[in-house]
This record gives C-alpha cells, sequence and structure tokens, in this order.
C-alpha cells in the first residue's frame, strides 16, 4: 500500500518542528479529511531556503509528505521552491495510494503559504505566486469516497 520511502518519512520524519522568526510561515488544511499542516521557512537575504521546517496533524500519509516537501525545498531559491508541486513530492515518495494524493495537495499549498507569508512580510511580489487556499478543497470537484 504505501511505499517504503512513505514508511520511513513517516516513522523517521526529518525536519520537524518550528523555526522562532521565521521568515515565512505557511498554514493548511483539508477540512474534509481534518489534516493541517504548517510549513516554516527560514530565507536569506539572497532568498535562498536555509532551514526549512514542518507540524502536521494528520496521517501518516500527510507526516511523510510535510517530511518529504521540507527536504525538497531545503537550499532551494524561492522560485525553485514555487516549482515544487504535489507532483514531485509523490514521485519523491515513490507514490501514494489515489486516496491520498490531498496529502501531496497540502504540502505543495503549505509551501506556497509560507512563500506568501515571505513576500506579504517583505513588501514583494513573488512571480508565479498566487493566494494560496486555506482550505485545499476550496473550488475543487469530488474526487475521494467518504469512509
Amino acid at each position: 500500500m504505501y511505499s517504503d520511502k512513505v514508511m520511513d518519512h513517516f516513522q523517521n520524519p526529518r525536519n520537524v518542528g518550528e523555526i522562532e522568526d521565521a521568515s515565512g510561515v505557511g498554514t493548511v488544511g483539508n477540512a474534509k479529511c481534518g489534516d493541517i499542516m504548517r510549513i516554516y521557512l527560514d530565507i536569506d537575504d539572497n532568498q535562498v531556503i536555509q532551514d526549512c521546517k514542518f507540524k502536521t496533524f494528520g496521517c501518516g500519509a500527510a507526516v511523510a509528505t510535510s517530511s518529504m516537501a521540507t527536504e525538497l525545498v531545503k537550499g532551494k531559491t524561492i522560485q525553485e521552491a514555487l516549482e515544487v508541486t504535489n507532483k514531485a513530492v509523490m514521485e519523491a515518495l515513490d507514490g501514494l495510494p489515489p486516496v491520498k494524493v490531498h496529502c501531496s495537495l497540502l504540502a505543495e499549498e503549505a509551501i506556497h503559504a509560507a512563500l506568501w507569508d515571505y513576500a506579504e512580510k517583505n513588501h514583494i511580489k513573488i512571480e508565479g505566486l498566487q493566494k494560496p487556499k486555506s482550505d485545499i478543497h476550496e473550488g475543487e470537484e469530488e474526487e475521494e469516497e467518504e469512509y
């Protein structure tokens, strides 16, 4: 059901915690399943992400996607981080079951929300960044079965 990488990031999550005085903090949720993900970014003067931490309330896949997302953006520029999609997170984890794809969407949106917060705090515009959704199901058609 879950790949070895998903299990590894769930059982040994990387970058758990908070960054005090973070450059940007993004919090997103999924009202449908109850997952909440918060990503903290420490961005230097050259707009490179020096550190990234997360706190997630949710299932194992939510923890694993948060962990992998932090690994994928650390050391990247803001523009490179903006290009980290839910598909990139899923590929890095060797896939997710269809009912858990929304967890990778949360990770992508949390990164975008943290970048948005950084841009707001610094009064800058990040090319290609749109205001994030607070709930990833805003404007989305139903795709999962309730259980």
